[in-house]
């Protein structure tokens, strides 16, 4: 590639420049959180998938592991995912909205999720996914600055810089609710999922 300065490197290969990313996260200082966890939570799953999944934050197994979204939520992420045909390490690439455990697995404060925004904005760039999903209402936060509760963004489809967004309630809450009954969290999530499986098989059949 050539410029008027001359000639420009080529861009690294997406596995190079996602290990430089994780990298730059793991001596990250920019908030409290970096002196507190044991380990930098990036990613799991495939850069190249269509459909990136976005969480809060990890929790302790994640911690321990270095992987997000591993503990019982995570298992039930993938179970639901895989009940509509995404299997969440080929067909997704998994992270969170803060790379580090905040203490006691509380929320992360605005000015922890602000200090990590970056990092998420380099994923996503890097990632290019047509599809993210949201899962919980810190995850709705940390992209779009919109509070509240899941009630009403669930299962709502929003446009964000050229990418389809669809909000869902966290597993840890469906976990709370296990009930499967029509109109449950459950079943609303499991609607939702459907939904985006047919979004991704839309964009699929457009390329």
């Amino acid at each position: 590639m050539t410029s008027l300065l001359g000639t420009s490197p080529d861009p690294l290969p997406l596995e190079q420049e996602l290990d430089g990313l994780a990298q730059r996260c793991e001596a990250c200082r920019h908030c409290s959180l970096g002196s507190s966890r044991r380990q930098v939570v990036v990613s799991r799953g495939n850069p190249r998938a269509r459909l990136m999944v976005i969480g809060e934050g990890p929790g302790a197994q994640e911690d321990e592991t270095g992987l997000p979204f591993v503990g019982r939520s995570g298992q039930l992420l993938d179970q639901m995912l895989e009940s509509v045909g995404i299997d969440s390490n080929r067909d997704a690439y998994v992270c969170n909205i803060v790379k580090c455990r905040p203490p006691e697995n509380r929320k992360p404060t605005v000015l922890e999720m602000a200090a990590c925004r970056p990092w998420l904005d380099r994923q996503i760039a890097l990632v290019n996914p047509g599809v993210i999903l949201l899962a919980g209402a810190t995850a709705v936060e940390g992209l779009l600055g919109i509070k509240g509760g899941m009630t009403k963004e669930r299962g709502q489809w929003r446009q964000w810089e050229g990418r389809w967004l669809m909000p869902i309630f966290h597993p840890s809450y469906l976990l709370r609710n296990p009930s499967k009954e029509r109109g449950s969290p459950k079943w609303l999530t499991w609607q939702d999922l459907q939904d985006v499986q047919r979004r991704l098989a839309q964009l699929d059949t457009s390329l």
